[in-house]
């Protein structure tokens, strides 16, 4: 028998889909250490349970793989008809039976792998549109899936921390964040300083900014809401005892 392979042959686009992979077994892992009970329990996003997390990433991956259609057949499949219903869709999820949610993300992740292995070379660089209504070739819809089961497997809280997110992810992270704080104008009198990273983001032509500083880690876990452990804020927008600020609302 034939070995199934990727149809792309492009160096970076076969690095990103590695890294989304990993990315989805690396969440695997973190759910299946659950209990059927233990999904019950609170995530660390508020409002959400692990089991809304699971629904979410199985949800996430069946609407990247009608994007993927859309490459392939040239005919329009959005990934939802609105976000109400892909709201509506995750809420429903989350109440299914354990066996039914690990299934669902079981099978969602395998049917993603096999849409974006058997995608034809050129169609990768066909347009398709996201849910926020963004005109994106199909090859970004590796990055769409990798950046949610990343962020994400933290989110299970069930030991996964930002440090275990591999750097090239954190760092198109904090890159995307900051990139949505600058469209929204949310980052004046803000910098943000890598201190194991040559990287600065943010409002550099400011006279006298809040400057937020740490590992990229810790950054990004502050940038992306989840927490400001191992950050510094010095500036005016720091209180007197040094409290870190709240991130701008990224999405």
């Amino acid at each position: 028998m034939v070995a199934r392979h990727d149809q792309t042959t492009d160096p970076e686009l076969l690095a990103a889909l590695l890294e989304a992979r990993r990315g989805t077994a690396f969440f695997a892992r973190k759910l299946n250490e659950l209990s059927d009970a233990e999904l019950d329990g609170d995530s660390l996003l508020p409002g959400w349970t692990r089991r809304h997390i699971a629904a979410h990433i199985g949800y996430n991956a069946r609407a990247i793989a009608r994007l993927i259609e859309w490459a392939a057949t040239g005919v329009e499949t959005p990934m939802y008809p609105s976000t109400e219903v892909r709201d509506h869709e995750i809420h429903f999820g989350a109440t299914l039976s354990p066996i039914a949610l690990r299934n669902l993300f079981d099978h969602s992740a395998v049917h993603l792998n096999v849409e974006w292995r058997d995608l034809p070379e050129d169609a990768w660089h066909q347009k398709v549109r996201t849910i926020q209504g963004r005109e994106v070739p199909a090859s970004e819809t590796v990055w769409m899936r990798s950046r949610e089961v990343w962020m994400h497997a933290v989110d299970l809280d069930n030991g996964a921390a930002f440090q275990d997110i591999p750097v090239p992810v954190l760092e198109r992270l904090l890159k995307d964040i900051t990139g949505a704080w600058k469209t929204r104008g949310t980052d004046e009198g803000l910098v943000v300083k890598v201190t194991d990273r040559e990287l600065t983001f943010g409002d550099t032509t400011s006279a006298s900014p809040t400057v937020v500083s740490g590992p990229l880690a810790a950054v990004v876990e502050w940038a992306a809401g989840r927490g400001n452990g191992g950050v510094t804020a010095v500036g005016s927008g720091a209180a007197a005892s040094g409290t870190v600020p709240a991130a701008p609302k990224w999405i």
